[in-house]
Order: C-alpha cells, then sequence, then structure tokens
C-alpha cells in the first residue's frame, strides 16, 4: 500500500503520486514492485534502499548517503497473546520528503494519521523521525508490560494445573523477551549515532538537529534504555520461574512415583500370602475352619506394619 500524506493546518491531506509535493510524507506498507517503482520515480532513491527495510533479517543501521538519510529500525508487533516479534522499518530522509518503509502495517506509524495530525508536521522531517523513534520506544515499552502481566497470569495458572502448556507460553514469552532484547540494543546503537549527529554540518541539508528534537532524541534513548532494563529484568525472572517449575514438576513426579512404589510394595504382602496358602502341597490350618481367617489376619496385621513403616520413612 502506498500513502502520500502531508500537513496542512493540524490535519493530513492524503496526495495522489500526480499531485505529489514537497514535505510529504510517503509510506509505504508491504509495497508492490509497481508502488516501488513509483516512488523511485517520485524522489529518485535507488530501488534497493527502498527495498532495504522489506527483508525481516535486516538489522538496525543509519547509513548516511550524499542525497539521503537512511533510518532502520526493529519495530515491536503482537502476534497472538503469547508471541511477540519484531519487524524492521527503514526510514529514508531527504531534502524535501520523508519515506517510510514496512512489511506489514505497524502500530507505530498508525499513531500518526488525521485525530493525532496537531502533534507532528510532515514538513519537519528531523522532528517526525524523533518522534517515530519514540513512539517505537514506547510500545517496547507497552509490550513488556503486556508481557509482565501476561507471566504473572501463566504463573497462577502453572501453580494450580502444572500441566506442559504453561511452560510452552512461558517458552514463548522467554523467546519474545529475545527478539526484544537484541532489537533494543540495536535501536539504542542508531540513537546514539544519530544524537553524534548534531554537530555534523556535512549532513545539515539532510537532518538539522535544533534544541526541541535534540531533546525528543534525548527523550526515546532514554526509553531504549528502560526498555533494555525491563527486558534484562523479565528475562531473569522468566528464566528463572521456567526453572522453579521445571524442578517442581520433576519433584512431583518424583512424588508419584514414591507413593505408587510404596502402595505396590504394600499389596505385594496380601498377595504372597496368598500364593503361599494357595499352592497345590500341605501348608498349616489346611483342615482348620478358622484357617482362612488365620491367613486373612496375618496378612492383614503385615500390610499395616508394613504401611506404618513406611508412613515413618515419608515413603507414603
Amino acid at each position: 500500500m502506498l500513502q502520500i500524506l502531508k500537513s496542512e493546518n493540524n490535519t493530513l491531506r492524503e496526495l495522489d503520486p500526480a499531485t505529489f509535493e514537497k514535505g510529504c510524507w510517503i509510506n509505504l506498507m508491504d509495497p508492490s514492485s509497481e508502488e516501488l517503482n513509483t516512488v523511485k520515480k517520485l524522489v529518485g532513491l535507488p530501488l534497493d534502499t527502498l527495498t532495504a527495510a522489506l527483508d525481516e533479517e535486516e538489522s538496525s543501521r543509519l547509513e548516511i548517503e550524499d542525497e539521503y538519510l537512511l533510518v532502520i529500525i526493529d519495530v515491536p508487533r503482537k502476534r497472538d497473546n503469547d508471541r511477540y516479534e519484531t519487524l524492521p522499518m527503514g526510514i529514508i530522509l531527504l531534502p524535501d520528503v520523508i519515506v517510510t518503509v514496512c512489511l506489514e502495517e505497524s502500530d507505530v506509524l498508525t499513531c500518526f494519521n488525521r485525530m493525532t495530525a496537531r502533534l507532528f508536521d510532515t514538513g519537519k522531517r528531523t522532528s517526525f523521525l524523533f518522534n517515530i523513534l519514540y513512539r517505537s520506544a514506547t510500545y517496547f515499552l507497552r509490550y513488556l508490560r503486556q508481557i509482565n502481566i501476561r507471566t504473572d497470569e501463566i504463573e497462577r495458572h502453572l501453580r494450580q494445573s502444572m500441566k506442559n502448556e504453561e511452560l510452552f507460553q512461558l517458552l514463548e514469552m522467554e523467546k519474545s523477551l529475545t527478539y526484544f532484547s537484541a532489537s533494543l540494543r540495536t535501536n539504542n546503537m542508531v540513537v546514539d549515532k544519530l544524537l553524534r549527529l548534531r554537530n555534523n554540518r556535512k549532513v545539515e541539508h539532510l537532518i538539522k538537529i535544533y534544541e526541541e528534537d535534540e531533546d525528543l532524541l534525548e527523550d526515546a534513548q532514554v526509553e531504549y534504555r528502560q526498555a533494555i532494563e525491563m527486558v534484562q529484568m523479565y528475562s531473569e525472572i522468566l528464566s528463572g520461574m521456567m526453572d522453579a517449575f521445571a524442578s517442581v514438576i520433576s519433584n512431583n513426579l518424583n512424588m508419584v512415583m514414591k507413593f505408587l512404589t510404596s502402595m505396590t510394595i504394600i499389596l505385594a504382602i496380601p498377595t504372597m500370602f496368598a500364593s503361599f496358602w494357595g499352592m497345590n502341597v500341605g501348608v498349616p490350618w489346611l483342615d482348620k475352619a478358622a484357617g482362612f481367617w488365620a491367613v486373612v489376619g496375618i496378612s492383614l496385621v503385615s500390610t499395616v506394619g508394613c504401611a506404618y513403616a513406611l508412613w515413618r520413612r515419608n515413603m507414603l
């Protein structure tokens, strides 16, 4: 999908390629080859630059050329209740235009719409770029809080059910935190590099950082660092929780096996007496009317004694 948007009087106006103007925001989401070629003709960007962020394995980086500045960051996405991933997003700054490219619709970019148009300006490219970085960091924090809440829910269920399903859910959470950790570190490196450009006159025609823009970028840096610390803390908690519950499940299995073994020993005693007195040979009390009850009594006393001995040793 191709959108060309421009801020005007605290609103967003959508344009078509035929009425393309300076100060626009060109947004490409899962673009077709035709849409990529259209943007290539409009702004004169190389096709490989436009498609750089369309590779799911692309890592965050900052690339500076004479005609443009390419920023690739990872943005968070929620797949389902227990699965979170990251997705590359390309932000390209040209002298008069800003271009964003992403494989899927992202919550980070959907924040910039007609309802919030008064909070940003597509003509202020540097400020708009830093707003995107800040929004990305806030969404990382939001999803991390959701992961923490969901982990607590799974923990409560796991205390009661002790099923493998809950452990698999925790594993999905741990994988999500791993993705977030790698993405946040590379994103933070990109922010650090952008901060070092504030006094670089060679790129002033592409990105000029004013004082209010610098404050916004520093806020984004603070959010990224906070997210990195939260990921580390949640990862350690989750890893310890999985180890603890795995040990609990293993211990419960050992207790069940111990109980079954004790019951097997107890039930073997009357079986043993029944086998002895069931032999086709002469046995005591063979001709006695009370012989049956004598065998039953001895068997019962022996069984109770064995059960008591096992109970004293905490085996039952």
